[in-house]
């Protein structure tokens, strides 16, 4: 459903403004390569003006009391709901994600919704351990938090971060991605529409050594929370080290393997690996991207994968019937076809890789196999993020674990068995924050920890830990005179 006019705005101190001095920047559709809108971009006196706003609306925003601050969380997930269609067509129109299977809208009105009453979960503790005293800790908020959203699916992350942030009782600054500013924009008008106090919930789109590195090292932002890449990640920490030390919580990239023994349902593990590297085109964190296969039945497996990843309907993402749609844009698009040529070099080419798809007009990249890659080939080690697939064979566990675990990501990885015993060693054995058997990404349990071993990240989200990332724990002493 096409909005009749699309008009991004900033959402500062509870007004939507266009940028200070007017800058903006474009916005083109990754499936037609055309224009689609001017999107403004935030100065440092619109991010300087959203913390400032934040930070002013703190004390009244964290003194309402848990249920109060829920009542504004509910009516913004039911707008999010309301506004499914739009969301849709906005985020096809600008990264290319297939309105087929978008979802995203429950999965963040679900945040909201979930969050909204979660307010019980994080209490203090009591001590009566030193005579004398009674202790006690309190569990209270940072203050202004700031969040930084990746392109690949902008409308979770900006539920995912914000909603546990405010239930805390903290104010927050968003910065979009500038590859995906427009759901993000429309949230902003939802969030004016719910009656959220003005200052508590600000979002800014931009660039990110610009308003993203002022949020990093801004004085008065306490939390920084960020998805994205390795690199991005590594300058945020250092931003945030060389200000005030404030909490970093980092969820980053990652090269998920996904091992495969001869006992597996084959048929099931197929289609699943198929569909975690082609889903939003191969453009998530958690993709498996290396499939280690045991030799027995390697050949059955290509053969099974190579027909179901081929047929995929690839066109406009906003068409219902496509199921495959284009890069994100084009500096994403020529980062995966110059892995493509690299891998063309050290594996074998077995689909895909030749362009098969440029009569389409956009950034698409068709369904790419490698097979017979050595380890320490580059698209074995680095993080490709599109419809590209490596399939390794294997003889042994040790091998595979080995393997597996030779990368500095560690966010993801799967194994497929029958066998209890090794299923449960295999998740033992892999260092991934997540382990997934007999399923594969992009399966996650809402109320599970989730985040990154190694390089893939610090910190962890999820429904019960994600309160306790924007609270502080304070201890108090009080002595008791016995008399």
């Amino acid at each position: 459903m096409a909005p009749e006019k699309i008009e991004p705005r900033l959402l500062i101190n509870g007004k939507l403004v266009e940028a200070s001095d007017k800058k903006t920047f474009p916005l083109y559709n990754p499936a037609t390569r055309e224009k689609i809108v001017d999107v403004p971009e935030a100065s440092e006196e619109d991010t300087n003006a959203a913390v400032a706003a934040a930070k002013a609306a703190f004390p009244s925003w964290s003194a309402l009391s848990p249920t109060q601050r829920g009542k504004y969380l509910k009516k913004l997930a039911n707008l999010i709901r309301e506004s499914h269609d739009e969301l849709a067509y906005l985020e096809a129109i600008s990264m290319g994600r297939p309105v087929s299977q978008f979802h995203d809208s429950n999965w963040a009105a679900a945040e909201f919704e979930y969050y909204s009453e979660a307010w019980l979960t994080p209490q203090g503790t009591t001590s009566l351990h030193t005579p004398g005293f009674v202790n006690m800790t309190f569990r209270q908020p940072y203050g202004v938090v700031g969040a930084i959203i990746p392109w690949n699916v902008p409308l979770v992350f900006f539920a995912k971060k914000t909603a546990p942030a405010l239930m805390a009782g903290n104010t927050v600054v968003l910065k979009s991605s500038e590859k995906a500013p427009l759901t993000s924009a429309k949230v902003a008008t939802l969030v004016e529409k719910a009656g959220f106090p003005p200052g508590v919930l600000n979002v800014l789109s931009g660039q990110g050594p610009l308003s993203g590195a002022i949020l990093s090292s801004h004085m008065d932002v306490r939390v920084l929370t960020f998805t994205g890449s390795v690199r991005t990640g590594q300058q945020i920490q250092i931003a945030a080290a060389k200000s005030n030390l404030k909490n970093v919580i980092l969820e980053l990239g990652g090269k998920t393997p996904a091992v495969i023994f001869e006992d597996a349902d084959l048929e099931k593990a197929t289609e699943d690996t198929r569909y975690s590297i082609q889903w939003n085109s191969g453009q998530v964190c958690i993709a498996n991207s290396r499939i280690y296969i045991q030799e027995s039945i390697a050949d059955r497996f290509i053969a099974l994968f190579k027909e179901k990843f081929a047929a995929v309907r690839a066109g406009d993402p906003k068409n219902k019937d496509t199921n495959h749609g284009p890069q994100a844009g084009e500096i994403q698009y020529n980062t995966v076809t110059n892995y493509i040529e690299e891998g063309k070099k050290t594996g074998s080419l077995l689909l895909g890789g030749n362009g098969a798809l440029h009569h389409l007009g956009g950034y698409f990249v068709e369904p790419t196999i490698f097979t017979n890659t050595p380890e320490d080939a580059k698209i074995m080690k680095e993080e490709i993020f599109g419809p590209v697939v490596v399939i390794n064979t294997f003889k042994s566990e040790e091998e595979v674990i080995q393997k597996a675990n030779d990368t500095e990501y560690g966010l993801y990885a799967t194994v497929y068995t029958k066998n209890l015993d090794r299923a449960m060693r295999m998740a033992k054995a892999f260092e991934a924050g997540t382990v997934s058997i007999n399923c594969a990404s992009p399966t996650v349990a809402h109320d599970m920890p989730f985040g990154g071993y190694k390089a893939s990240g610090i910190g962890r989200e999820g429904w019960v830990v994600g309160l306790g990332n924007y609270l502080e724990t304070k201890t108090v002493i009080m002595k008791v005179d016995d008399a």
